[in-house]
């Protein structure tokens, strides 16, 4: 495709695994080529509809600003239900085009308008789309390390002949307000004249995600529309409830021909500009169309609409925009490196690809969370769940400054999540399981299955655990990073908070002599109640008490390590009594953690519950990863079986490398010694759906090391989850940002057992087994940021691993390689043999 490429666009091809390409037009993928054609920078992203694609069951275009959300109340099975959306923005990339007949006056301005009293084809005037005038050729390309996305199509002429539409896109990653189109007109046959529209539209709705529809998505409201000068259009709006405004311009210029007939249409819900291209065989014609993209949460502006019409009129031409916009992607790549072989690296860069494009270094600027679909459609609503659990142990390595800011989305949030911890008569923060713009709890009261159309309850914000996620987030970025002043402070503040919502959450057992965290509901999701109980809630979720013991021994280590002014000031900030620390002591010793039949318990009970007919329910339905939705049908519940959605139990194992697992339970008065844990890994193997695109990540991860071949099985299960749309229609509602980040983290941390201590990196590698077809060596190479060292360089590659510390005035890298302490000074390399 790129050897055909829009004239002064694409420049040189890119290679072949820096690029994900379709070939051929399939309506029926349309929706998921979109979401992973998606095109963004941190601030908005962009799905990759086609320009002239308008919302239909084959197209979704949409647009989303980082934290943009709006609040509407609906209502569903009789009941008021409020819900909070990521809004989809006005569309900024229509651009579409048809043909026209000899040299009379141009058609109306409606959808197959003609010429009145012209004699021409019934289809002449269409504006030409690949649905209703299917392309001879059809060729989409991303250009991974570009960040653009180039289309090629040849669409037949009603009246003979063929038109060529060489297109590329850019969101730019150096000014987070601009994007850009560049289409070039070729006739391939002979001379027509065609008409072309370039547009603003404000006419969108929160409609992307079928489940969805019954609920109100109207967000925007008070739509104008208008012209700064001959070159640029404006549109502007306002959400409903939040209230905040949305500014976009876009010009629009036009090379290779003089424009016949240019004229605004200006409409309440769309500002328009038409013209018409003369176009001669074999002569191209360019048209440009900057875009400039402005809410009223921006810093530094006067106002959106100013911003928007001043940015667009002033922004450089398209070959400059694209020279600075693959710079930024040059010095971002080179940030976040990571090369390995064949096809799983080309997916794991188109993965690395969309975490960028959804937190990237502007993101740093923003006041936003991690959005569980990232920028790329309206599942989950935008909301932000624990995802960030997956994304920032990548981040912490790369662009500490984005995990710091991610991290300040929620510290900005702690007097919320206080506020309702306190609402259940409890000290300390609770945060939510679903946040979005203030922090209070986004999770839907009542939840559709798809399967039984019944709408029911959701008890998933008793997912508690989230908290934790968020400590644990915290105390990572503080290893990684040695960010003491943020760890003294915002995020001392948190892991106390968390701390004290557990130490309270937990009522002691005066017959057992334990500590009990009562009604909750673990990771599994599945399991939300008892059996027949009235009131919804596990007991001992082993995760969550695990996860709690932790929270509350790293609270009290960082209140001792803290020097005595700031530990003075945080007591007083927060109004800590001085004996708490020793309740959180005794509380992080004793909690419950349930065991049945030699492996530990998901959850209290556990045990009494039925075993599934997993091979009969295979056998009737094929694919049960949604196994939840398939017994509610059936007048069912999974709360009845010994069956679960994802990685419970075994989330421990993703958390805590053995050494610190083993601590952990030993801490709890229990044995976890390799024996346990290996009958525990397999007795969850068994009993599990793998219903979140996490759960093959997961299940990955604790079975690196003693079984490679299973491990990579569920890896590659991992890696194509959004490629080939694994779950059957979720990621064209957005990718799983999650998951791709966790793959990543897969390579970072998991394969070359890298482990951030204080200034010491720990380096323990995944034993390499003998290479097969199947299994070839491990051979991967990555640059991580620690402490003031940048790009630090490991290949690994044949059983042995180099380490290269760029030259710095920084002090010797301390390492711990399988063991062994290594120095490595700035400017050096350090070549080491790894064990069997």
């Amino acid at each position: 495709m790129t050897a055909a490429a829009p004239p002064g666009v694409l420049q040189s091809p890119p290679a072949p695994e820096w690029t994900w390409e379709y070939r051929g037009y399939e309506p029926g993928e349309e929706r998921l080529r979109e979401a992973l054609c998606t095109l963004g920078n941190g601030y908005f992203a962009t799905r990759g509809a086609a320009p002239e694609a308008a919302v239909d069951p084959v197209h979704y275009p949409g647009t989303y600003v980082a934290g943009c959300y709006d609040r509407l109340v609906s209502t569903v099975a009789g009941r008021q239900v409020e819900n909070e959306d990521m809004v989809n923005l006005p569309n900024w990339l229509p651009l579409r085009f048809r043909p026209l007949e000899g040299p009379g006056p141009s058609p109306g301005p409606g959808p197959g308008g003609a010429p009145p009293g012209a004699a021409e084809p019934a289809d002449a005037g269409r504006w030409i789309s690949p649905d209703e005038h299917p392309p001879a050729e059809y060729h989409q390309c991303l250009d991974l390390r570009g960040g653009t996305l180039a289309r090629r199509a040849v669409f037949p002429l009603p009246g003979g002949g063929r038109l060529l539409v060489e297109q590329c896109r850019l969101v730019h990653m150096g000014d987070p307000h601009l994007a850009a189109l560049r289409t070039v007109f070729t006739a391939l046959d002979g001379p027509c004249r065609l008409e072309f529209e370039s547009a603003l539209d404000g006419a969108v709705t929160n409609a992307g995600v079928e489940r969805y529809r019954d609920l109100a998505g109207d967000h925007l409201t008070e739509v104008r529309t208008g012209a700064a000068d001959e070159d640029v259009l404006w549109l502007s709006c306002r959400t409903r409830s939040s209230q905040t405004v949305i500014a976009a311009a876009a010009r629009t210029r036009v090379t290779g021909a003089v424009p016949e007939d240019p004229r605004d249409l200006l409409e309440e819900l769309r500002a328009g500009r038409r013209a018409v291209l003369p176009l001669e065989p074999g002569r191209p014609v360019t048209v440009d169309k900057t875009v400039a993209l402005h809410t009223s949460r921006d810093p530094a502006i006067g106002g959106p609409l100013r911003a928007a019409v001043d940015r667009a009129r002033e922004a450089p031409g398209l070959p400059a925009l694209l020279d600075t916009h693959r710079a930024s992607w040059d010095r971002l790549w080179r940030r976040a490196e990571l090369a390995v072989p064949g096809e799983a690296g080309r997916i794991l860069r188109l993965h690395l690809f969309h975490v960028l494009q959804t937190l990237s270094p502007h993101t740093a600027e923003l006041d936003v969370g991690v959005p569980a679909r990232g920028l790329h459609g309206e599942a989950y609503r935008g909301h932000v769940f624990w995802d960030e659990l997956f994304v920032l142990p990548y981040l912490n390595l790369h662009l500490p400054e984005v995990s710091r800011a991610l991290l300040t989305y929620r510290h900005r949030r702690l007097p919320q999540a206080c506020r309702a911890a306190a609402r259940e008569g409890l000290r300390g923060a609770m945060y939510p399981w679903q946040s979005g713009s203030d922090g209070r709890e986004e999770t839907q009261v009542l939840h559709l299955n798809p399967r039984s159309g019944r709408w029911l309850p959701d008890h998933s914000r008793l997912q508690h655990h989230v908290g934790s996620a968020v400590a644990y987030n915290v105390w990572q970025y503080g290893q990684a990073t040695g960010d003491a002043e943020f760890m003294h402070t915002k995020g001392a503040e948190i892991m106390v908070q968390v701390a004290r919502f557990w130490a309270d959450r937990a009522t002691h057992d005066r017959v057992g002599g334990t500590y009990r965290i009562l009604g909750v509901v673990g990771p599994d999701e599945y399991h939300d109640a008892y059996p027949d109980a009235a009131r919804p809630g596990l007991d001992d979720n082993a995760y969550t008490n695990v996860t709690a013991a932790w929270v509350l021994a790293r609270a009290v280590e960082l209140v001792r390590l803290l020097p005595a002014p700031r530990r003075d000031d945080l007591f007083d900030r927060l109004g800590l009594d001085r004996s708490e620390p020793q309740r959180w002591e005794e509380v992080s010793r004793g909690l419950r953690v349930p065991f049945h039949d030699g492996v530990v318990s998901q959850f209290e009970g556990y045990a009494d519950l039925a075993e599934l007919d997993w091979a009969g329910y295979r056998a009737r339905y094929g694919s049960i990863r949604r196994l939840d939705r398939i017994l509610e049908a059936e007048g069912d519940t999974v709360n009845r079986y010994r069956a679960s959605k994802q990685a419970d139990v075994l989330m421990l194992g993703y958390l805590f490398p053995p050494r610190e697992l083993s601590a952990l339970f030993a801490r709890l008065g229990h044995r976890m010694d390799d024996d346990t844990w290996r009958r525990t890994v397999e007795y969850y193997l068994r009993r599990t759906s793998h219903g979140s695109t996490l759960s093959s990540l997961v299940h990955g991860w604790v079975l690196a090391r003693a079984r490679r071949a299973e491990a990579w099985a569920y890896m590659q299960e991992a890696l194509v989850s959004d490629v080939v749309d694994i779950q059957g229609g979720t990621t064209p509602e957005g990718i799983h940002l999650g998951a791709m980040g966790g793959t990543l983290d897969f390579v970072q941390r998991c394969l070359t057992g890298l482990e951030t201590r204080g200034d010491v990196l720990w380096i323990d590698p995944v034993p390499a087994p003998p290479p097969s077809p199947e299994l070839p060596h491990p051979s991967y190479e990555l640059s991580v940021r620690h402490r003031g060292h940048w790009n630090i360089r490991l290949h690994m590659e044949g059983g042995r691993l180099t380490v290269t510390v760029p030259a710095s005035e920084e002090p010797p890298l301390r390492i711990v390689l399988a063991g062994r302490p290594v120095t490595v000074r700035p400017g050096e390399s350090c070549r080491l043999d790894l064990p069997a």
